[in-house]
């Protein structure tokens, strides 16, 4: 855990994408709830209708919650 976020490994961030557990939407990602995660040491890492902003630095992946909503998360509009 990291200060407004986290970091994972790359390779990890790469099986994430590739099981489709993390699928991007609009400029960040988000957590696919139909797709099962690998498991995770701390739990709750990505919860679901929250935006990830991702950036890479060195051999790990940076994710910090995104100001973007997730469609499920927005109110309906009237």
């Amino acid at each position: 855990m990291e200060d407004g976020g986290f970091s994972i490994p790359e390779r990890k961030w790469r099986e994430l994408l590739f099981v489709g557990a993390m699928r991007r939407e609009g400029d960040a990602y988000v957590r696919d709830a139909a797709r099962p995660l690998p498991p995770f040491r701390i739990a709750d890492l990505f919860p679901e209708g929250v935006a990830f902003a991702v950036e890479h630095v060195g051999g790990r992946i940076r994710l910090t919650r995104s100001a973007q909503a997730t469609r499920a998360a927005r109110p309906p509009t009237v």
